[in-house]
């Protein structure tokens, strides 16, 4: 596994002193193109108990390694601006759990300086100083030095450079493509929230299903209609500290389906959990199993191995500015691509870390990353397997069916379910993306029927008789 190395550079290091929470940024991409030190906000956080919870339990999840936890490096967390909220995001250093605090307009008084996304830093002494922060505390919060207090820094440049494995930036952004296939299943008041919360398992490795039951949710064994696969329940920890401000819980997960097992033979996926609180959201989407982080599931790879998706998302990357939610109809009539096509741009942008997934929403909302959009064919060795096998003409497509000669073998794949003869397929049955002799022969396929087309327009539309 090979890293990439994220340099953050802060003018100074965030503090919380006298009521003012002043986070330190680094550098980022906004509206008015990359600054070093860019300042998004600064006014009064109406809510402070619950933005001091809320952003510690950002940070707490970028410290945790939730399987087989050691000492590691962490990351710190991105913020973005987008007009009318901030949202906080981490990821966990297992690459299992995926963390973001919403703060929306409700919660926020102040003035919005710039549009964009960079890292914060969040240091031990500002940990102490949150954990401290109480229900009637003023909070000011300040996204960014201003002027003033940089020139009164005396030069006091925070610097970290922090390893960045292809595993955790992958996850980082196939999370939100596999979010984006959830449903809401269930919502719990607050009371029943706190109660379901608080009964959860300890085990680490303990697999559960949350079913609707009334106004609750009762935990099984074994999946059922509307259930909820919960894999390790103690990677929901950081929510229990914001209990106390906690007006519902929602559950999302995906439709169940014959897939992925656990090692008891029953059905597992990912899920997502969103605490509701004053003016804020606070959501945690863990991976199908505690040892699984989300850089494997191959959601992505249908809508890359596309043959438009790069010059789709170049279009629609354009098109981008800091939206909170980003409406796929408007880009579709703004760019004169089909919504389908727009959709698999948004997937495109999604592994570049250009978009994420708000799950209240139902939405895409605008956000940048900060690691090296390059870095994303590489990130994805599947699609760089197949598109060698394609460029190699080891794929042959015949209707439905393929043979794709891979390593002396031939490998027969049916393009209409995606299954293949590989171990791969008849390990996960698609339960984590399609294997590269599926990929290679989709690419196949849809050339052969582009050029088809193009050949059958060619002829209604040649030269006129004489």
């Amino acid at each position: 596994m090979t890293n990439a190395v994220q340099a953050y550079s802060y003018a100074g290091p965030s503090m919380l002193t006298e009521g003012h929470l002043g986070l330190s940024t680094s550098g980022g991409r906004t509206t008015r193109g990359l600054l070093e030190h860019p300042r998004f906000f600064s006014g009064v956080i109406t809510q402070a108990a619950p933005a001091a919870g809320g952003l510690l339990a950002v940070a707490d999840v970028a410290l945790t390694r939730y399987h087989q936890p050691r000492p590691g490096w962490t990351r710190d967390p991105v913020v973005t601006c987008d007009g009318d909220r901030l949202r906080f995001e981490s990821f966990s250093a297992c690459g299992g759990v995926y963390a973001r605090l919403d703060m929306l307009a409700p919660a926020l008084d102040g003035e919005v300086v710039d549009r964009g996304t960079t890292n914060v830093d969040v240091n031990l002494p500002l940990r102490e100083a949150l954990a401290r922060v109480g229900a009637r505390d003023p909070l000011h919060l300040g996204v960014g030095h201003d002027e003033l207090t940089v020139t009164t820094l005396d030069g006091a440049v925070v610097e970290k450079k922090v390893p960045l494995p292809e595993r955790w930036l992958r996850g980082f952004a196939e999370v939100q493509v596999i979010a984006s296939g959830f449903d809401l299943r269930a919502e719990l008041a607050g009371p029943h929230a706190v109660r379901f919360l608080r009964g959860l398992p300890k085990k680490a490795n303990t697999t559960v299903w949350a079913v609707p039951a009334g106004r609750e949710l009762r935990l099984t064994s074994a999946p059922a209609p509307g259930a909820v696969c919960l894999a390790g329940p103690h990677r929901l920890a950081t929510m229990l500290p914001l209990l106390r401000f906690a007006t519902s819980l929602r559950a999302y997960g995906p439709a169940v389906t014959a897939g992925s097992r656990t090692m008891s033979g029953s059905e597992v996926a990912a899920s997502a959990w969103e605490l509701e609180l004053p003016g804020m959201r606070y959501t945690l989407a863990i991976s199908p199993e505690a040892w699984r982080g989300f850089s494997g599931e191959g959601a992505v790879l249908s809508d890359l191995a596309t043959e438009e998706a790069a010059g789709d998302a170049d279009v629609i990357g354009m098109l981008l500015n800091f939206e909170p939610i980003v409406e796929v109809g408007l880009l579709a009539e703004r760019s004169g691509l089909p919504p389908a096509r727009v959709k698999a741009a948004l997937t495109q942008l999604g592994v570049a870390g250009r978009v994420g997934y708000d799950l209240a929403e139902a939405a895409h909302f605008h956000r940048e990353l900060p690691y090296d959009r390059d870095h994303v064919r590489a990130l994805n060795p599947r699609l760089v397997s197949a598109r060698d096998l394609v460029e190699s003409g080891a794929v042959r497509v015949s209707g439905d069916t393929a043979e794709v000669t891979s390593n002396g073998e031939i490998r027969r794949v049916r393009l209409s379910d995606g299954s293949c003869t590989c171990a791969w397929w008849f390990d996960h049955r698609g339960s984590r993306g399609p294997c590269k002799h599926v990929l290679a022969a989709r690419i196949v396929g849809a050339r052969t029927a582009t050029e088809k087309a193009a050949t059958d327009q060619g002829a209604l539309t040649g030269p006129a008789l004489t």
